[in-house]
C-alpha cells in the first residue's frame, strides 16, 4: 500500500469496505504514525472513519477538535449523519452518509482539520451565522 499523504485529498481516502480491507488500512495508519482516515460502505450509505491512535505522536489542537465538534453537530442538525456519529477525542465515526462522494469529502475535510487545516471543513459543513 502506498503511503497517504497528510492530509489526504479525497481521491486518496481508502475504502474499507469488508474487514480486510480496515485491518490493512489501519495497520498502514499505524506504521506510517498517521491518523486513520478512511469510508466504508455499509448498504447503500456510508461511514467516514478516523482515529488519532495510530498518530501517537501527533496533537489535536483545542481549535481544531472545537471545529469538528461543530461541524459533527451541524451535520447531525441537518440529518445528515445519524446521531450516534461520534466527534472525537481521539475516534471520529460520521454514520449514515448518502453517497461515496460526499463521505469522501468529509473524510478529507475531517482529516486535514485533525492536521490543523480547518478550510476544507469550513466548505465542507458552511457554519451556520
Amino acid at each position: 500500500m502506498e503511503p497517504l499523504p497528510t492530509p489526504c485529498p479525497a481521491d486518496r481516502i481508502p475504502d474499507v469496505t469488508g474487514l480486510e480491507a480496515f485491518e490493512a488500512a489501519c495497520k498502514e495508519a499505524k506504521e506510517q504514525r498517521v491518523v486513520f482516515i478512511a469510508v466504508e460502505q455499509q448498504g447503500p450509505l456510508w461511514t467516514v472513519k478516523a482515529d488519532a491512535l495510530t498518530a501517537p505522536q501527533h496533537t489535536i489542537t483545542t481549535t481544531a477538535e472545537d471545529a469538528v465538534r461543530e461541524a459533527v453537530a451541524l451535520l447531525i442538525r441537518s440529518r445528515e449523519i445519524r446521531p450516534d456519529s461520534s466527534a472525537g477525542p481521539v475516534d471520529f465515526v460520521l454514520h449514515d452518509v448518502d453517497s461515496e462522494g460526499r463521505a469522501r469529502e468529509l473524510a478529507a475535510a475531517l482529516h486535514a482539520a485533525l492536521y490543523g487545516d480547518l478550510e476544507p471543513l469550513t466548505r465542507a459543513v458552511p457554519p451556520t451565522t
